[in-house]
């Protein structure tokens, strides 16, 4: 593995390749590994891997605080930082692994005031056209 992609041979959608940014990597680096052992996270067994996380995540929700956290959450987390900073849907679409954008969509909860700023620059620009349909009707009857 290198730090650029984390190759997952089989995942929900088949074999996967995962943007891995820096910071993944130095965490992922940083757990203990096995001589002989291939995965980075390790199972019961030496030449074993974890293959259900939902133990680990009570745990480490308890210990956070946050006991109504699911892990599916981090995704929707994730998705809507990405999409509210400026990340492409498109963009953002290869990076979740998504084939088709309305799934992506549909985990990119835009954040309440993004919306109404959105919804506040609509309605501003449409009150000036029609603040100004108005005045130029006013001039016209003004001058008739």
């Amino acid at each position: 593995m290198t730090y650029s992609h984390l190759e997952l041979p089989d995942s929900k959608t088949g074999r996967r390749r995962i943007p891995l940014p820096r910071e993944a990597h130095d965490i992922l680096m940083g757990l203990p590994r096995l001589q002989g052992n291939p995965y980075v996270i390790l199972g019961n067994t030496e030449d074993g891997h974890l293959t259900d996380l939902e133990k680990p995540w009570r745990r480490i929700r308890k210990r956070a605080g946050l006991e109504d956290v699911r892990l599916h959450d981090l995704r929707h987390t994730y998705a809507s930082v990405a999409v509210t900073n400026g990340i492409d849907p498109f963009m953002l679409k290869e990076i979740m692994g998504h084939k088709n954008l309305s799934t992506t969509l549909r985990y990119a909860h835009l954040a309440d005031d993004a919306v109404q700023r959105a919804a506040g620059s609509v309605a501003s620009r449409l009150a000036g056209a029609l603040q100004a349909q108005t005045t130029a009707r006013h001039k016209l009857r003004v001058v008739s």
